[in-house]
């Protein structure tokens, strides 16, 4: 999955899921908690592998990890619209309001509040984005 799409949630939480995403995504997705104050969204097949891979950690080392993800994921599918509804308890985590921006990031979907995707993209500088490719030998 990649790009990145502005769109705005409905009072009801509903959120349009652009085409491309959709099509990656498939019918029926997870949406949970992520990291750094957006939301995740797995196809079926990327959760059954984070759920895989948390799993087989020790119980020492994976109940944060469970507690976090599993607590707060939500089976979710499209309307005809190609909508989904995002659960107010997610909304919430996230501080989804009404503009909200979708990326694509490889494996998952994540969705944002536009402003805190804007100040996270402010925090970002040209020396991390370059340390961060010599780590990976580019």
């Amino acid at each position: 999955m990649k790009g990145e799409f502005r769109h705005t949630i409905d009072a009801k939480g509903r959120l349009f899921i652009p085409a491309k995403l959709r099509d990656e995504l498939g019918e029926h997705f997870i949406i949970t908690k992520g990291l750094d104050g957006c939301l995740f969204v797995y196809p079926e097949d990327g959760w059954g592998v984070l759920e895989d891979k948390i799993r087989a950690l020790p119980l020492s080392k994976s109940r944060s990890l469970q507690r976090f993800f599993f607590s707060a994921a939500t089976d979710s599918e499209l309307d005809s619209q190609g909508r989904t509804l995002v659960p107010a308890n997610l909304r919430e985590y996230a501080g989804l309001q009404k503009e909200v921006t979708i990326i694509g990031v490889s494996g998952r979907a994540e969705i944002w509040d536009t402003a805190r995707w804007a100040a996270y993209n402010d925090e970002i500088t040209n020396e991390s984005i370059e340390d961060a490719m010599e780590e990976l030998g580019f």
